[in-house]
């Protein structure tokens, strides 16, 4: 995909809400803080980054902050030794965090498990060392095929430890895709799970390993280690099947750290990207671990009380980041929840929340729409007075959603930080702080040190207002490596679309104040009479309507304006009493849209659905529904992209 032109940005957010003074207060990072990161950052990011990385323990310090002779292969911290593993675990074991509680975990039915630093320090050791029992070292990949369980974050860290590489494909995945990962990655080890729990399921694991095991390549997968998760019975193939409990029986609690390079793969997330084509992304051990470790310190302002609880399931890079290697780099407690987000009900998160004292909570724009089809009942049922701090993260959230979840998780007090980032950034980098203004709707302004802007297709900037290509300037630590076995993809792809810059696939526009506003993929721009609109900005005009719970936008052709829009929409049950029927209420939100947009966007049709095409994630499949529409078929679109 080339990029082209500029966007026309329609939608006017004036709605504005400034922090509370005790949250200025107790903010780690207050207003004078922020101004000293961000002119240190304009006038030397080096420096403002070498700062970040000493707030970490190093085994051999750098010889340089970056390494930009082989650009856009860039290289942080080269020189450095060291293991996030032991900045996550280690040193909390000799500090004061030592018997605190690093992690909670719930499952479906309601069961708990809670492991403080020493404990889950301690059963991370006996799997590093019974991974090596089986001949994994250093550069040696580990599948993980987990569900949200203690034993996923216990087997991401022993990798870690170790020196190996963890490539962990997402445990909604199929038998196909298991196996493609598996013979991607050539790993040596797979762990697993018998099942687990799902909207009041048994998911059988086990069943989906044996079929992609049946055809994955004679050098992969030599061992299978299955947690006993569901205890039912199960085809157990020996020598390769063993049992994790069984297999860290015997092991010693204590196992030595591998001292690994700052770029050492730490690891490898498939991720289809704006190309549709799944790749793995690398990450290694020592850019991402400063660049996880600033941002979730200084944008979740986190405390030592804050219990943190991250939707995410550890298989996205939002798990990875926010849900385990943030938190745990700065001694924090985190909670990971098994099942599905309605089961039993729609309370169960809130039900969540209120049992743990949860502080902080970090969701997707999906589950937050997916709540409000729900009204605010059920948050209203649940004391959520523990809360000081909401986020949104994964697309955009959307003016409606976010004042819904401001008002009914947030009761109006909590700031609430949209951020923006993708699998490859590694980590935050355009959100607001606790401290800022917060305009619902956008993702706020780059974090120091992160050089954004939106450009046109030749990379020269576009005035305030006007939509273009989101697009980053200078390198950052969190950043990728590059992509596994594809040199020339890696600089393709994100180098060479607009030469120069790190090209995000992402339109967007920022305001007069600097604010940026996402108006989504590039490839999913719709150009109606000559006017380039992102999809983005239509579904939260129509969102904003109140029967509209969730929508999607497609572009489908049109002989006289060259395109026009089409709308899936998942109505709100109150609309069949609102409209004598269907067309009635699609000729009412074609009308909206264009009360909200003006009439340049074209609503061709409405289409009423119960539900749209999603990733395993949650995203919505738009180049689905089109082929669908234009009657292309959908071979190769699948539902595992992330």
């Amino acid at each position: 995909m080339t990029p082209t032109g500029t966007l026309d940005a329609l939608l006017v957010e004036q709605r504005v809400f400034r922090p509370a003074p005790a949250t200025i207060i107790e903010a780690n990072v207050k207003p004078h803080d922020l101004a000293e990161a961000t002119a240190l950052a304009a006038a030397d990011p080096l420096a403002y980054w070498e700062k970040a990385a000493l707030e970490l323990e190093w085994h051999r310090k750098w010889d340089a902050v970056l390494d930009d002779s082989d650009a856009p292969f860039y290289r942080w911290f080269p020189g450095a030794q060291g293991n996030i593993a032991h900045n996550a675990l280690d040193r909390h074991v000799h500090a004061w965090t030592k018997n605190k509680l690093a992690l909670i975990w719930e499952g479906e039915a309601g069961d708990c498990r809670k492991f403080t630093y020493f404990e889950l320090y301690r059963e991370v050791n006996r799997l590093a060392g019974a991974l090596r029992a089986l001949g994994v070292t250093r550069g040696d990949r580990v599948c993980l095929y987990l569900p949200p369980i203690p034993e996923t974050v216990v087997a991401m860290l022993a990798a870690a430890k170790i020196g190996a590489v963890h490539v962990f494909v997402f445990a909604g995945m199929s038998a196909k895709v298991l196996r493609e990962r598996i013979n991607d990655c050539r790993a040596k080890v797979l762990i697993t799970a018998d099942g687990f729990y799902r909207g009041g399921r048994l998911i059988n694991l086990k069943t989906v390993v044996d079929e992609a095991l049946a055809g994955v390549r004679s050098d992969a997968a030599e061992t299978v280690v299955i947690v006993r998760r569901s205890g039912d019975d199960i085809d157990m193939q020996e020598p390769r099947d063993l049992y994790y409990h069984d297999l860290l029986r015997q092991e010693s609690p204590e196992a030595a750290t591998e001292i690994m390079e700052a770029d050492d793969p730490l690891f490898w997330l498939h991720t289809s990207g704006a190309s549709g084509k799944p790749k793995a992304v690398i990450h290694g051990h020592g850019g991402y671990m400063v660049g996880a470790h600033h941002t979730f310190r200084t944008v979740f302002d986190i405390k030592p009380t804050d219990i943190h609880f991250c939707t995410a399931d550890p298989g996205w890079i939002t798990g990875h980041t926010y849900g385990v290697y943030g938190p745990l780099l700065t001694g924090a407690t985190v909670i990971l929840y098994e099942g599905h987000p309605l089961y039993p009900q729609a309370d169960r998160l809130p039900s969540i929340i209120e049992r743990y004292g949860a502080t902080i909570f970090y969701a997707t724009p999906t589950l937050i729409r997916m709540l409000m089809r729900y009204g605010p009942q059920y948050p209203k049922k649940r004391d959520l007075s523990t809360l000081r701090l909401l986020g949104s993260v994964g697309e955009p959230l959307g003016a409606e959603a976010w004042m819904w979840f401001y008002k009914h998780f947030g009761e109006s007090k909590c700031p609430l930080l949209d951020t923006w980032w993708q699998t490859e950034t590694g980590m935050a980098m355009i959100s607001p702080m606790p401290i800022s203004v917060l305009k619902p709707g956008s993702v706020g302004k780059a974090l120091p040190g992160i050089d954004a802007d939106v450009v046109d297709a030749a990379g020269h900037s576009v005035p305030p207002g006007q939509g273009g290509f989101l697009v980053i300037k200078k390198p950052w630590p969190g950043m990728l490596l590059g992509l596994e076995g594809d040199a020339a993809g890696y600089v393709s792809t994100y180098w060479e679309q607009i030469p120069g810059l790190y090209f995000a696939g992402d339109v967007a526009r920022r305001d007069e104040d600097g604010y940026f506003w996402m108006q989504g993929r590039a490839d999913e721009v719709l150009n109606i009479a000559g006017h380039r609109v992102g999809t983005a900005e239509v579904e939260a005009a129509l969102t904003s309507h109140r029967f509209v719970s969730e929508a999607a936008v497609i572009g489908l052709p049109d002989k006289i304006k060259g395109e026009v829009a089409k709308a899936f929409v998942i109505p709100d049950p109150g609309w069949v009493e609102a409209f004598a029927d269907a067309d009635a209420f699609g000729a009412e939100l074609r009308s909206h849209v264009r009360r909200e947009l003006g009439p340049i966007v074209v609503l061709r049709a409405v289409e009423l659905r119960d539900t749209l095409p999603r990733t395993r994630s949650g995203k919505i499949l738009r180049r689905q529904l089109r082929a669908e529409e234009l009657g292309e078929g959908v071979e190769g679109i699948t539902a595992t992209d992330d």
